[in-house]
């Protein structure tokens, strides 16, 4: 009962980061579970990572049935290994290798892959705490296109285009390509998770939702504008965010002033969503377009988010506000420090875009390392103590402690 994927002409294969922390990580524990959205290349790196070893997809129905009538035997025929795609689909699965596991106590036996994280991490807590590694990844990063033929003409290109493998390798019209994936991944999964009576009030929720990427979040707003009552809002979000389509950066406040906002902020983790639900159909509108800043600043997001997740880690980023209106875009906490970082939508650096550094570093309590400004000019330099980079290193800022 095995059934293998078939894996694109390697030529046309973009190595993925994540796959050295997938094989180190499976030399060390029995079970690697790789969670991440629809499309983001799970099934590929697991096939490129571990390529002695079958997959099961458990999106077939029929093989699923299978599968759930006798999990016993399923494990029992797979003593060599196993790639478990989208195990969300039979949680009750993880019980049965988690008993294989302790049986055989070999690592690297069952790799698992889901684009649901709550559903997956609750199955994953209760049977498999212990015996597996967790590693998310999402769309591709600008460090894993720039070695390519694959890397975007410009900067609006690539906010465009977005990040999914599958747009990028195969040359898929992005704003098609996008509509699909709502259509036939976000809006079905939504409705397998939670019962969504009218789709085209969720669909009025995910465009409301875009237009306020890179902005704090009103939750009671965003409840009168889609016309659905704040629970719903609750739970709708938490669907977007543990099917990472987005992310939630909350307020840092650690020993500063009890003035800050306590509000998150949202951000799409893919761009090419994004430009999508904002009705941009070119990557010539975005040069003008009123929300620039803040799909500027919510692609550098993902390109922190990613590059966290890429080293194996999953270290929150945060966001620093006061009542004054001093703020700092992201703050990565380092431990004994935090490094606070800038984002401006200029191709030509300003001195007065270090005030938020300055402002944060002079608080009480702050312990401020490494002050960055990314940009979108292409020069890179120092400048009393701030790191100026060019916004096509924005991962960089993360791995560069």
């Amino acid at each position: 009962m095995q059934i293998k994927d078939s894996i694109p002409n390697l030529q046309y294969m973009i190595t993925r980061i994540l796959e050295a922390q997938a094989k180190t990580l499976a030399k060390q524990y029995p079970v690697l579970t790789i969670v991440g959205p629809r499309q983001s290349g799970k099934s590929t790196l697991c096939s490129l990572a571990f390529p002695k070893l079958p997959i099961v997809n458990l999106e077939l129905p029929d093989l699923r049935a299978r599968i759930s009538a006798d999990p016993r035997a399923f494990i029992a025929s797979h003593q060599n290994g196993v790639i478990i795609d989208e195990i969300q689909y039979l949680p009750e699965l993880t019980s049965y290798i988690q008993v294989a596991a302790d049986d055989r106590k070999r690592n690297g036996e069952f790799i698992l892959t889901g684009s649901r994280q709550f559903q997956l991490m609750q199955s994953v807590s209760q049977s498999l705490a212990g015996r597996t590694a967790i590693l998310r990844l999402l769309p591709l990063s600008l460090a894993e296109l720039s070695p390519t033929k694959y890397q975007a003409r410009s900067l609006n290109e690539q906010i465009f285009t977005g990040g999914y493998p599958r747009i990028i390798v195969e040359g898929l019209n992005p704003s098609q390509a996008i509509s699909f994936y709502v259509q036939t991944y976000i809006e079905r999964d939504v409705r397998q998770i939670i019962n969504i009576r009218d789709l085209s009030l969720f669909e009025r929720f995910l465009r409301l939702c875009a237009a306020r990427s890179g902005q704090l979040l009103n939750s009671t707003n965003l409840g009168n504008e889609t016309g659905v009552n704040q629970s719903t809002i609750r739970e709708w979000l938490s669907v977007l965010e543990t099917s990472f389509i987005i992310s939630r950066v909350q307020p840092h406040h650690n020993n500063l002033s009890k003035r800050i906002t306590k509000s998150p902020k949202i951000y799409f983790l893919d761009t090419g969503l994004l430009c999508y639900l904002l009705g941009i159909t070119t990557p010539q509108h975005l040069e003008f377009h009123p929300l620039r800043g803040e799909i500027i600043e919510t692609f550098v997001a993902s390109e922190l988010i990613k590059a966290i997740y890429n080293s194996g880690k999953n270290d929150p980023i945060y966001f620093f506000r006061d009542s004054a209106g001093h703020e700092v875009d992201f703050l990565i906490d380092r431990g004994r420090a935090v490094q606070p970082i800038e984002v401006k939508a200029s191709t030509t650096f300003n001195s007065e875009f270090m005030n938020g550094l300055k402002y944060y570093a002079s608080q009480k309590g702050a312990e401020v390392i490494n002050p960055t400004v990314i940009y979108t000019g292409t020069e890179e330099f120092k400048i009393e103590g701030t790191s100026v980079v060019s916004i096509q290193k924005s991962g960089e800022v993360f791995t560069n402690e």
